[in-house]
């Protein structure tokens, strides 16, 4: 089993970042976000997903602004942010500074006024008294009937539209596993054939990835989670790991310590890993995946915001890390993050994960403390540990001759890259 379709070129190395629009700025608008797109970009951004951008439903939603996730109209754009033309300006001014744009698409279910209800109410799944439905316990939604093949076709369709009017390069899929895989394979084809699209999935369900280049790496999420807490330990880590390792060629994971769902429902980093925050996001750039960025974690922001009301991300400037998180982009760059092996490091430390990747000429030694617990000494013994280093976060240069002793204060990571030029 092998992802049928190709990945785009330009996704390799990339770093995906999730735009909030209703939160990120004070317009809450297109326009108004806009002006990041410099900043971003040079924070080393390549992939921008953009939550649901479709109009949301009015009955029975949920708090003053509802969820984007119960959309009205599939081909209309949210009044909120503005019009398809805004939308349409800023896909092509991200794409100018040499971003691409995913879009969020939310297949599963409709809001319970989408005009599909009125005109296509066969197409909806009911109940046993033939009322609309929902499977999951969401109280703003229903289901779509996935053995209706008119509405698979308009669902199609209505993904074309946004390529065809916008120019959008690909789609994050909301709970992709709730919709056949079936249709996804069909979605993809007939999509791909406007332009070659980039494909993230939210899921865990690894044959999904015959349709889909990214999914999210929901396990790790929940086993660092544990580790924090105290009821996992590093081998569950490494366990979690290997398990993508064995994932079928060409797939890749999808890395976070945040984003829209696990901010607002579960907490913020900082609730959920204290100061293992930064060595997991340090992680999330340079294990073999991709990582993500959510909305305002460059600042840091420390609070959950709002899902259903209006709750602005407090921007504090200078963004306390925008630095990491533009050293991490760089160094993603290298074909080294996305194709090399990966060697993980016995250290005697039960806090502290240590790994090298390996490719070509190019070597990058990672050593994370995970724990507030300082002094955590170890030994490094190995051959690619050789010649001059540079740690790309701080920017000093080290040369490394064999064995090395390392020592790691609490939370403390450490990075060093080695570019071993050509002979020439």
């Amino acid at each position: 089993m092998a992802n049928h379709f190709p990945m785009v070129s330009w996704a390799n190395g990339a770093t995906i970042y999730e735009v909030n629009i209703r939160q990120y700025t004070p317009e809450g608008t297109f326009g108004a976000f806009a002006q990041h797109l410099p900043r971003l970009q040079q924070m080393g951004v390549r992939i921008l997903w953009f939550m649901p951008i479709t109009p949301i439903g009015q009955l029975n939603r949920l708090g003053t602004l509802g969820s984007y996730y119960a959309c009205s109209s599939y081909t209309d754009i949210n009044p909120e942010f503005g019009t398809i033309a805004d939308f349409k300006a800023v896909v092509q001014q991200a794409q100018a500074l040499g971003m691409k744009v995913i879009i969020d698409w939310v297949a599963n279910h409709t809001g319970w006024d989408h005009h599909w209800t009125k005109e296509h109410p066969d197409w909806y799944v009911k109940d046993a008294h033939g009322n609309f439905t929902e499977k999951n316990g969401w109280k703003d939604v229903i289901d779509l009937d996935y053995t209706q093949s008119e509405m698979r076709k308009a669902m199609i369709a209505a993904m074309q539209f946004w390529i065809h009017t916008t120019h959008i390069d690909g789609f994050r899929c909301d709970m992709a596993h709730l919709v056949p895989l079936d249709f996804w394979m069909e979605a993809r084809q007939q999509c791909d054939t406007v332009k070659p699209l980039f494909w993230l999935a939210e899921t865990e369900n690894v044959p999904y990835h015959d349709a889909f280049d990214v999914s999210y790496a929901w396990d790790w999420m929940h086993q660092t989670e544990a580790y924090v807490k105290g009821t996992a330990g590093m081998s569950n880590l490494y366990n979690t790991l290997h398990n993508y390792s064995q994932y079928p060629a060409n797939s890749y994971k999808l890395f976070f310590t945040s984003n829209h769902d696990e901010n607002s429902w579960n907490g913020t980093e900082y609730e959920k890993y204290g100061g293992a925050a930064l060595p997991l996001a340090v992680h999330s750039f340079l294990w073999k995946g991709f990582p993500l960025i959510y909305s305002g974690q460059e600042t840091p922001n420390k609070k959950r915001l709002s899902f259903f009301n209006k709750d602005e991300i407090e921007w504090q400037q200078p963004l306390g890390l925008a630095h990491l998180y533009t050293g991490l982009a760089g160094l993603r760059q290298t074909a080294l993050v996305m194709q090399g092996e990966t060697f993980i490091l016995p250290v005697n430390s039960n806090n502290v994960m240590a790994f090298m990747r390996h490719w070509q000429n190019e070597v990058l030694l990672v050593m994370l403390n995970l724990s507030g617990a300082d002094k955590q000494k170890f030994t490094v013994n190995h051959p690619w540990l050789n010649g001059a280093f540079t740690n790309p976060l701080s920017g000093f240069q080290f040369i490394f001759t064999g064995p090395t002793d390392f020592e790691l204060q609490g939370y403390e990571y450490l990075v060093y890259h080695k570019v071993a030029t050509a002979p020439k």
